[in-house]
């Protein structure tokens, strides 16, 4: 089990990443966590014919732009989108004409399942809960492998991301701002997130998703690591392009 941080910023672009996306390829699946513009990086990491399967948390900008680069991937299997009911609604009108290039246009077949939340058994089995966060945004936890995945991105802290949390070998979890900072725009700094870590007993913390604004070098994520390293050990602050082997101890 492998996982790639395609992009690793917040709401826009610099030099520092690419707005979040996420791969996790296991051994039957590749799946996507969220479209930032790291999403255009797809096709560089998927090279066998294994099902992919996209998670998409909200419709913010920075977490959809990256599918109008679909036109751009050959794949020869099908990409399956999950998301809410509202995600549907909306990924339908901007993946087509004017926005983009429509579906029927693509090298690979494509379809969308609607998700509420709750406990899933297909393809595998998941969990997705609704999140703190300004616009409807659903928290996700995979287990495959006899590992347990959890991806919370954005959001406040809030009971579901705990519970999504709970017992999890990896938590990947935003950090949109600096240390102490706060707002009810409904994003975390890195104490919370190590907070959410330590209390749930999660083995392994990467902190994504970091503010564009806030975080305008990779030496103030280093920062936020150390900060979150101080209650929960286990803490990665995640670059674009950073592989682990999820089988092999990281720190």
């Amino acid at each position: 089990m492998k996982l790639t941080f395609l992009g690793t910023n917040g709401w826009y672009d610099t030099d520092t990443g690419n707005t979040i996306s996420t791969l996790l390829e296991t051994k039957d699946f590749y799946i996507v966590f969220d479209a930032g513009f790291g999403f255009y990086k797809l096709d560089q990491y998927i090279i066998e014919d294994k099902p992919i399967y996209l998670f998409i948390s909200h419709l913010h900008v920075d977490h959809v732009c990256g599918l109008h680069c679909l036109p751009k991937f050959k794949f020869k299997q099908k990409l399956t989108i999950f998301g809410s009911k509202k995600t549907k609604k909306y990924l339908k009108k901007f993946l087509n004409h004017p926005f983009t290039a429509s579906s029927k246009e693509l090298a690979f077949n494509t379809n969308f399942i609607k998700l509420k939340p709750g406990n899933y058994n297909t393809p595998f089995k998941f969990t997705c809960l609704k999140l703190d966060h300004a616009d409807y945004t659903l928290g996700y936890r995979i287990e495959l492998e006899g590992k347990v995945i959890t991806y919370c991105c954005d959001t406040a802290l809030c009971p579901n991301d705990y519970k999504l949390a709970e017992g999890a070998d990896v938590l990947i979890h935003e950090c949109t701002f600096l240390p102490g900072e706060e707002s009810d725009w409904g994003h975390t700094s890195p104490e919370k997130a190590a907070k959410v870590a330590n209390k749930s007993n999660v083995k392994q913390l990467f902190l994504t998703h970091f503010g564009a604004h806030e975080y305008k070098t990779l030496e103030k994520r280093l920062e936020a690591e150390k900060i979150a390293k101080k209650i929960f050990l286990n803490t990665i602050a995640a670059e674009d392009d950073l592989t682990i082997d999820l089988n092999k101890k990281t720190v």
